[in-house]
């Protein structure tokens, strides 16, 4: 929602090329949409928010989902929260001066619990990410050292805040606080896979061709896809060091599952494997519902000073700070 313009004509005129601009379907025997070639029809706008937490929360240990009653109350409880988010009537420090707008208007949290379950992880079956190892410690000791003086250049500042990746478009895509848009475009051969979030188009070969070696590495990884029955599978590896998942590695491995499982939901299935990072492999699963609204474009450099102003204020700050170094006057 923020920084938004309607998606660019040049986005749609990749993605028409890619796809030939042919998004003929039937519907089978069985009712399900599918595409020309007899393919589950992936195609449209998904929007993944939600409200149900990545890992489970540690006092509902040993509950995978909850009754109507419970997610009704949580749910309310977090309506109760997010309201508290802004301050009341005459507080002296009201929150949008100090973020810039409206958390109530901007934002757009899932407001419900997907199948009552209290978290997207559901492997390990206890709803909890696997313990890091010693070397995610490390890295996320070294990124507090960089956020904790003036940058010496834009790499001492993280991806999304570079405008590079989205925090939440991965892959793998994961709910976050706005933006949790994603539009599938299909042919036999190939799967565009357009995020909300920094508008960033994976292009993914469906026509069984050989990974990229080892030594090509790129921001979004290389990616393959194949289908498992009516199920795509987009198999993505070579990353780089410096990806959106918080805790991952280069060595990231992932796999994500696509099946669409009615006209207006779509079960979207990451698995990550990346042993530098965490103790064993995990699962999430979110659930995607279909949209009409467009798609929109998050244009995060578009009047976007703060890159430059960040690095201007902190080669001020180290003028004045040799010139009083020197004994001059600050």
């Amino acid at each position: 929602m923020v920084y938004k313009s309607y998606v660019s004509m040049g986005v749609v005129t990749l993605a028409c090329a890619v796809i030939a601009c042919t998004s003929t379907s039937a519907i089978a025997q069985d009712g399900t949409l599918r595409t020309a070639d007899g393919r589950p029809n992936l195609q449209g706008v998904w929007n993944f928010s939600t409200a149900t937490p990545m890992e489970r929360p540690v006092e509902l240990a040993g509950k995978e989902t909850l009754t109507a009653e419970e997610a009704a109350e949580w749910e309310q409880q977090l309506a109760i929260q997010r309201e508290g988010l802004e301050p009341e009537a005459g507080d002296a420090q009201p929150l949008e001066a100090r973020v810039g707008y409206s958390l109530r208007i901007w934002f757009e949290w899932g407001d419900s619990l997907a199948e009552r379950r209290t978290s997207l992880v559901v492997n390990p079956p206890n709803g909890r990410i696997p313990a890091v190892r010693p070397e995610v410690e490390a890295r996320r000791e070294l990124t507090r050292i960089l956020r904790g003086r003036h940058a010496y250049g834009p790499e001492d500042r993280g991806i999304s805040e570079r405008c590079l990746l989205g925090f939440n478009s991965g892959p793998p895509m994961t709910p976050s606080a706005y933006n949790n848009n994603v539009q599938l475009f299909q042919t036999a051969d190939h799967i565009v896979i357009l995020n909300e979030m920094v508008h960033n188009a994976r292009i993914v070969p469906l026509d069984g061709r050989s990974h990229l070696p080892s030594q090509l590495r790129q921001w979004v990884g290389d990616s393959r896809a194949s289908w498992d029955d009516e199920t795509l599978v987009v198999e993505t590896r070579n990353f780089l060091g410096e990806t959106s998942l918080g805790g991952s590695s280069a060595n990231m491995h992932l796999v994500e599952r696509f099946t669409r499982v009615s006209a207006d939901e779509l079960l979207y299935e990451f698995t990550i494997t990346d042993p530098t990072s965490w103790s064993g492999p995990w699962t999430a699963q979110v659930q995607m519902n279909r949209t009409d609204e467009p798609l929109y474009e998050y244009a995060c450099h578009e009047g976007n000073y703060s890159m430059a102003s960040s690095l201007s204020g902190a080669r001020a700050m180290e003028a004045r700070t040799t010139a009083t170094d020197d004994g001059a006057q600050p």
